[in-house]
């Protein structure tokens, strides 16, 4: 992490550390977003609800390949008819919350940390979780020529994103659950826990700075293509092989004063992951092309497709592992009990999945009464 943002963190931590906050981003990517795009809107389409534009998040990730792949092939703006969908991508969480709470975006794609973190800020009146996204693709991958076991992990050093996101809250869990010590603001003790941008990971392990990271996709197949191995993928931790990764959020005036709008957008979701359920090549190259769209990068097949294949895309936001997520902040030293009671309102999602024929989802007692 370059040393001024560095220092920024740590100026921003310390003067919240009194708050009930968890992650300040879900990747570590950065904080600045790029600049908005619309979509074509189909010749005689209609407005809904008289509305000219809905402003979209996401992240340039492909944890968020819902959002990729329904913007790449059309998905949301045909649901939206001629209500214009005009997209910025972002490159962490905070940022993400921010355009959010001032009016920027609507409806976002965003990880857990970052969504409970901008509820918690908030005290419950910013956002809703309307919807899921994503599961898994979070491994941890090492140097096999430093550990081979799980136990070799002790007294080596290992990269987080960043200090308090999802990856690093889930890595501390799981060194406590070894039975070792690590002092989570500092990242020392028994385990050496190096807070490192993802951007920066892979040259990290190539000069040898670290001899591992517990991170999201792709960077965790961007370090295997560098030689390194997985060690250990997250979803084996959990019942199901199931856990949060990726959410849905809107703007609770939004939805309130544009319901139908925010039920296309679902809409537009739930056929876009139905479609990469069906259709995974074109799917998944599909995804790829907006990530070259949007960043002028594509990703090689050595990375994209084992990225690929560790992530589920499902309409069930999880409720019960956001919850868990939460509670692992909280045993780190890193959140205190935040009341995370109306986070979900699952109405509309389960309005779409109804006329889809689909199974509802359950927002696990944590949706507005």
């Amino acid at each position: 992490m370059p040393a001024h943002r560095s220092a920024t963190f740590r100026r921003t931590f310390a003067a919240i550390t009194a708050l009930p906050l968890l992650a300040l981003a879900a990747c570590g990517y950065g904080s600045e977003s790029t600049e908005s795009k619309t979509d074509k809107v189909a010749a005689g389409a209609e407005k809904i609800d008289g509305l000219d534009t809905v402003n979209i998040g996401y992240f340039g990730n492909l944890t968020h390949a819902t959002a990729l792949v329904g913007i790449q092939k059309g998905f949301f703006q045909k649901e939206l008819g001629a209500t214009e969908a005009k997209y910025t991508t972002f490159n962490a969480g905070p940022s993400e919350i921010e355009a959010l709470n001032g009016g920027s975006i609507d409806i976002g794609w965003i990880g857990p940390s970052p969504a409970i973190n901008g509820y918690s800020k908030a005290d419950g009146a910013n956002l809703r979780i309307i919807g899921g996204s994503a599961s898994g693709g979070v491994k941890l991958v090492v140097n096999p020529d430093k550990i081979k076991s799980l136990k070799d992990v002790k007294g080596k050093k290992i990269a987080t994103p960043q200090l308090g996101n999802t990856q690093d809250v889930a890595f501390l869990n799981w060194i406590a659950d070894q039975g070792w010590k690590v002092d989570a603001n500092t990242g020392k003790g028994d385990v050496s826990v190096v807070r490192t941008e993802n951007s920066v990971a892979p040259d990290a392990y190539k000069s040898g700075a670290i001899d591992g990271a517990w991170v999201p996709e792709p960077t965790a197949s961007k370090l295997v293509a560098e030689g390194a191995k997985v060690l250990l993928d997250e979803a084996d931790l959990w019942p199901d092989k199931k856990f949060v990764i990726t959410n849905i959020i809107v703007r609770q005036e939004f939805l309130k004063e544009h319901p139908d709008v925010v039920e296309a957008v679902l809409r537009g979701s739930v056929k876009t992951n139905a479609f990469i359920g069906s259709n995974a090549d074109e799917a998944k190259a599909a995804a790829n092309a907006q990530l070259k769209a949007d960043s002028g990068k594509e990703l090689p097949a050595d990375v994209l497709d084992p990225a690929w294949k560790s992530i589920q895309f499902i309409n069930d936001p999880l409720a019960s592992t956001l919850q868990t997520e939460a509670d692992h902040a909280v045993k780190a030293g890193l959140l205190e009990n935040p009341k995370l009671d109306g986070i979900y309102d699952l109405t509309l999602l389960n309005k779409v999945l109804k006329a889809e024929g689909d199974d509802e989802v359950d927002d696990s007692g944590l949706g507005v009464k």
